[in-house]
């Protein structure tokens, strides 16, 4: 699997453990980033408190492998209107080796329309029904999760089109992540192919964090992310993680 690619399933996919909180408070959570038993870096998913219900989502990711470099910048802002999130804009820089490019889109849903720009192509798309941009699009599934909600399917803008993504929630599951057990909602994105696959675990109590992601195409080693630290406000997910045990 190509380094472009598992930055690519990254972007997809960024405490105190005794209280659900709501997946919109300000927070940090790093994760850990491995191919197969090789480890690759880090990635760290930063959400800021609103200004005038303006949120700001972000990104950043430094990934290497003997002579092979990957370096992203994700950046999403995104209002609120009670449970539905709503896109405004959306920036993804990434550096490193073979070809650099961007994504800029703007979503002027005023104007019923979407403006994107992908590796120096521009394209215009209508702006019909609930859309999101691949960073916020995290944080409406959380919302959609701790409301209980059973349709768990997105309309995303990505690579200057629409790109729908569906998830079929396979209950309940322990899942140990760095020597620590949770209990969590096992969730798979739907394909017509099983060409690859794609679990994560989130967790309750952490406001549907995800403490575990696999991504897999057939015959190759997996993708995986682990969480290694987070918090939400002043309570760091390292301060408190040996009291769940």
């Amino acid at each position: 699997m190509k380094l472009q690619h598992v930055f690519a399933c990254i972007a997809l996919w960024p405490l105190s453990v005794f209280a659900t909180h709501d997946p919109l408070e300000p927070q940090v959570a790093e994760y850990h980033v491995q191919y197969g038993s090789i480890g690759l870096g880090d990635a760290r998913f930063v959400l800021n408190a609103p200004k005038d219900n303006t949120y700001f989502y972000e990104m950043t990711s430094k990934l290497s492998l003997l002579i092979v470099s990957d370096e992203r910048d994700i950046t999403s802002e995104f209002t609120r209107e009670g449970d539905q999130l709503l896109p405004k804009t959306f920036e993804h820089k990434r550096t490193g080796t073979g070809s650099d490019f961007s994504e800029q889109i703007r979503f002027a849903k005023d104007l019923g329309k979407v403006f994107t720009i992908y590796k120096a192509k521009n394209k215009t798309l209508d702006y019909e029904g609930a859309l999101y941009d691949s960073m916020m699009v995290q944080l409406q599934f959380r919302l959609d999760l701790s409301r209980g909600k059973q349709d768990l399917s997105y309309d995303m803008v990505k690579d200057n089109k629409f790109n729908d993504y569906t998830f079929r929630n396979l209950g309940e599951e322990s899942v140990i992540v760095e020597g620590h057990k949770y209990q969590a909602v096992k969730l798979e994105v739907q394909r017509d192919t099983d060409k690859r696959r794609t679990v994560v675990w989130m967790a309750p109590d952490l406001g549907y964090l995800p403490v575990k992601f696999i991504h897999q195409k057939k015959g190759d080693s997996a993708l995986q992310l682990t969480l290694t630290r987070a918090q939400f406000g002043s309570t760091t997910f390292s301060d408190d993680l040996a009291k769940t045990e």
